[in-house]
């Protein structure tokens, strides 16, 4: 007989694939470091490099190689803080902020399409254990 997963497994389990199903649906040509790192920046503003490394709790090289292919694509700029010419601050851009919108569009369509066949008590069960997650974030923050 196999014994059902227990409920941190089990919540693991289906926040990865959910995200993976959501991040799936996002078609987005980027990797999904590269998409974390382009919402980072559009969430919290121009960042420097080493800001962005600690908020995605990645190294430094990792952030580097993210922000160069970014960047490449004309999806962030970086600009010098006009009164300390060594400061580097890493920004979306026009086309950055567009592909994050049509990338969130896809996905919320996708979940709203999931759960418009929930009934009202599901849907109701979703809100209050989304709640609870977002506690759960905002406790490690």
């Amino acid at each position: 007989m196999t014994r059902a997963p227990d409920l941190p497994t089990r919540l693991r389990l289906v926040v990865t694939r959910l995200a993976r199903r959501l991040r799936q649906q996002a078609e987005a040509p980027l990797s999904p470091t590269q998409t974390a790192v382009l919402a980072t920046i559009d969430r919290r503003g121009p960042l420097t490099l080493g800001e962005l490394a600690e908020a995605e709790r990645v190294q430094p090289p990792t952030i580097t190689a993210a922000v160069g292919r970014l960047e490449h694509q004309g999806l962030v700029q970086r600009r010098r803080e006009p009164n300390d010419r060594r400061v580097v601050r890493v920004q979306i851009t026009a086309d950055g902020g567009e592909l994050l919108d049509q990338t969130r569009s896809r996905k919320s369509a996708y979940l709203e399409q999931r759960l418009a066949s929930l009934s009202a008590r599901e849907r109701a069960t979703l809100e209050r254990a989304a709640s609870i997650l977002e506690g759960i974030l905002e406790e490690r923050e």
